[in-house]
């Protein structure tokens, strides 16, 4: 008799943890979609639409005038920008190397 008391006793103390986990994943899951719903909403509003549109033309724009300058500078001064490129490895190699610890000799 005890045996089955024992078994009854963790199928309740197993039923009160799902519920309690239940109750949580959907308190968590409510909450989702009430930020979600509000997310949604800001963007559904014209004037955000358009700003947002508005900053990805900007940010595009601004990408490619600096890779045309960077390009145009690389086409007038090839030895330059190699000198540029040689030092920066050069740096890198001489920093890794500097804070290398002894045990990766």
């Amino acid at each position: 008799m005890s045996r089955q008391t024992d078994i009854e006793r963790r199928l309740d103390d197993l039923s009160d943890r799902v519920r309690h986990y239940s109750n949580g994943v959907s308190d968590t899951a409510d909450g989702l979609l009430t930020r979600g719903k509000r997310v949604v909403s800001k963007f559904n509003r014209r004037d955000a639409t358009k700003r947002v549109s508005q900053a990805a033309e900007d940010f595009a724009d601004e990408a490619n005038y600096q890779y045309r300058r960077l390009r145009r500078h690389v086409n007038r001064h090839p030895v330059a920008t190699v000198a540029i490129v040689a030092g920066t490895i050069g740096a890198f190699l001489l920093l890794r190397k500097a804070f290398r610890s002894d045990d990766d000799d």
